[in-house]
C-alpha cells in the first residue's frame, strides 16, 4: 500500500512539474511574440476569416487589418472599422451608417484579434499545445481558454505562432453558444510607416453617410 502511495504521489508530483512546465513555457511563446508584434512597427496583415454557427454552413470573408500599437483600420468586404485607442468607428457599407462608440476590451477582442497580444495576461488561462506545424511550416500551438465570462462569450482560443518569425499564422476563436470562427494570415507586412489620422473617421470622405453616436 505504501508503495502504491509513495507512486501515486511521485505521479502527481511529476505531473505537476510537468503542467506548471507548460504554462511557463506558453507565458514565455506569449510575451515573445508581443514582443515581436511591438519591435514589427506598423503592420499591415491581410486575411481570411471562416465563421461556423451551429448548423453546418460556414461563412468566409477577407479582409486587411493596419495595426499601429492598439490603433487599427479593418477593412472587410461588408465593414471597415478605425480604432484611435479610444474611440471606435464602425462604417457599414450596405447601411451606409457610421457608428460611433467607446469598446471595451471584450468588444475589441472579437472585432481584433490581435488585442489578445495585450489582454491575455487578464482573464484567460494558458498552456502550450501539442500541434507543430501548420501549412507546412513549424508553430507554436498556445491553447486560451477563459476564467471569466466575457461580454462576447468568448470560451476557447488557438493560436498558432511562427516559430522563426513570432507572427500568429492562424487563430480560432470559440464562443460559448458554440460559434466557431478560424482567422488565417495569408500576407503579413510589417515596419510600416503610419500617420495617427489612418486610425480616424474622416467624414468628408464619406459624404451623406448617417452618423449615430453611441457614446
Amino acid at each position: 500500500m505504501k508503495r502504491i502511495l509513495c507512486i501515486l504521489l511521485t505521479t502527481l508530483f511529476v505531473l505537476s512539474l510537468k503542467a506548471q512546465t507548460t504554462q511557463e513555457t506558453a507565458k514565455q511563446i506569449l510575451d515573445n511574440t508581443v514582443a515581436a508584434f511591438r519591435a514589427n512597427g506598423g503592420v499591415k496583415i491581410h486575411f481570411t476569416v471562416k465563421m461556423f454557427g451551429k448548423n453546418p454552413t460556414s461563412r468566409e470573408i477577407q479582409g486587411a487589418i493596419q495595426l499601429k500599437g492598439e490603433k487599427f483600420l479593418l477593412k472587410t468586404n461588408d465593414a471597415v472599422t478605425w480604432f484611435d485607442g479610444k474611440t471606435q468607428w464602425s462604417y457599414w457599407i450596405e447601411n451606409g451608417e457610421v457608428n460611433i462608440t467607446t469598446p471595451a476590451a471584450e468588444e475589441l477582442q472579437s472585432i481584433n484579434p490581435y488585442t489578445l497580444l495585450s489582454f491575455y495576461r487578464n482573464g484567460f488561462e494558458y498552456k502550450q499545445g501539442t500541434t507543430v506545424q501548420f501549412q507546412g511550416k513549424p508553430v507554436y500551438e498556445i491553447l486560451l481558454k477563459a476564467v471569466a465570462k466575457s461580454e462576447q462569450n468568448i470560451s476557447n482560443i488557438r493560436l498558432y505562432i511562427a516559430k522563426e518569425s513570432y507572427q500568429p499564422v492562424h487563430i480560432v476563436m470559440e464562443q460559448q453558444e458554440g460559434n466557431r470562427s478560424e482567422i488565417t494570415v495569408t500576407n503579413y507586412q510589417n515596419r510600416q510607416k503610419y500617420d495617427d489620422t489612418l486610425f480616424t473617421f474622416d467624414k468628408k470622405n464619406y459624404p451623406g453617410v448617417e452618423i449615430i453616436d453611441l457614446r
